[in-house]
């Protein structure tokens, strides 16, 4: 769509509760879990949003309860089923005191309790830390300076974005995929050597190997939720030559160093439909697809408006120059992290060469082509991601 015809997409329709609910779940008994989340809970209330009691596994798909903070013991983490993705799940857990390596011991309580984001609390030389997980491998810390009603403030505003939030990450897949495009094209030939090249760099952290930590319930479960068989982290597009409205992205949870079958590991997305927030997807007729990355709302937002960019790479890493990045920490592959992504590229001087940092998580970079996004980003990319 050309630029003079561009027109923003519809947001995502609002029930009149639909943002503002939340319920608690877990068994844990632990008392310092408890005052936290009774914490919480009076912040959530000051800020308007309301409480509702009841099982989430029996609350309706149609009307979610928006929030579940689930209470848990961090050795026996209770999984939350929910009916619908509408559902954010904030998992909250005391660990031992001075636990430094809070990644290695917090992302498998994530996983197993099937969470959006896990709170993972420790003492640090007698100082409270709260250390907020997410899916993507995001880290950031709120440190307890003395003043609880400052500290829960600060927590109440990492956990917002999880209730206020919605995921774009239903697919609709048509088995229309041109014969011609089967075994791929220069486009996803070049998807593929972008992903070998992150590997080279070190830019691909290892996949996370989600089926050593549920079992095959949870395991259906989150597939059904997320559309994914695993985590893996970043992803590639490039618009398609065949057809510009369209364009050709990395599949989630597949190794992006191996990208090769169309259809299962590069996809062709065609579309989005608001109404159930779903991404359409054109595929071969004779494979059994993968889902598309979370991330392909963001693309499509930029491919609509810029026809200028050529291609979009996403990394966990940082700029070495400052630069412009989003504010708040919403969720990947969701509607408000693709809109505040797609309002910073349009706000760059060109948004077709633009670098938008996502806060606590990576980079978005767009350009006219694969080779012209890498021949840019050499000796620019920082490894590590700052954390605030």
């Amino acid at each position: 769509m050309h630029q003079e015809t561009w027109s923003p997409l519809a947001e995502p329709a609002l029930g009149s509760d639909e943002r503002l609910s939340f319920t608690t779940a877990g068994d844990t008994t632990a008392p310092f879990v408890h005052w936290f989340a009774s914490q919480l809970q009076a912040v959530l209330a000051q800020q308007g949003h309301m409480l509702r009691n009841g099982d989430v596994e029996a609350s309706a798909a149609d009307s979610p309860v928006r929030l579940v903070l689930n209470l848990c013991d961090i050795d026996r983490p209770r999984p939350v089923h929910r009916r619908g993705q509408g559902t954010f799940v904030a998992t909250i857990v005391e660990g031992p005191d001075n636990e430094r390596a809070v990644m290695k011991a917090a992302y498998p309580v994530l996983v197993r309790s099937l969470s959006n984001m896990v709170v993972f609390n420790t003492r640090i030389d007698g100082v409270l830390e709260s250390h907020f997980i997410t899916i993507e491998q995001g880290h950031y810390v709120v440190r307890h300076s003395g003043d609880d009603e400052m500290f829960f403030e600060q927590i109440y505003e990492r956990i917002q974005p999880l209730a206020c939030s919605h995921l774009v990450i239903n697919n609709d897949y048509v088995p229309d995929l041109p014969e011609a495009l089967w075994n791929g094209d220069e486009q996803t030939r070049q998807i593929s050597w972008a992903g070998t090249r992150l590997d080279t760099m070190g830019l691909l952290p290892a996949a996370f190997p989600i089926h050593e930590f549920l079992n095959e319930r949870d395991l259906r479960h989150v597939k059904r939720l997320y559309g994914i068989g695993g985590l893996s982290y970043g992803n590639l597009s490039a618009r398609a030559a065949h057809d510009s409205s369209t364009f050709w992205m990395s599949a989630s949870g597949v190794d992006k160093s191996k990208l090769q079958t169309i259809g299962r590991d590069i996809l062709l997305v065609t579309g989005y439909e608001p109404e159930t927030l779903t991404m359409r997807l054109s595929v071969p007729p004779a494979i059994e697809p993968r889902r598309v990355s979370v991330d392909a709302i963001e693309h499509f937002m930029i491919y609509r408006e810029h026809p200028s960019v050529g291609a979009i790479v996403h990394i966990h890493a940082w700029w070495r120059d400052p630069i412009s990045s989003t504010q708040v920490n919403y969720p990947c592959g969701t509607y408000e992290l693709a809109s505040e992504v797609a309002e910073l590229v349009r706000q760059a001087p060109d948004p077709s060469r633009a670098v938008i940092g996502l806060k606590n998580h990576g980079l978005t970079i767009t350009g006219h082509s694969i080779e012209e996004i890498f021949a840019r980003i050499e000796g620019m990319i920082v490894p590590q991601v700052p954390m605030s």
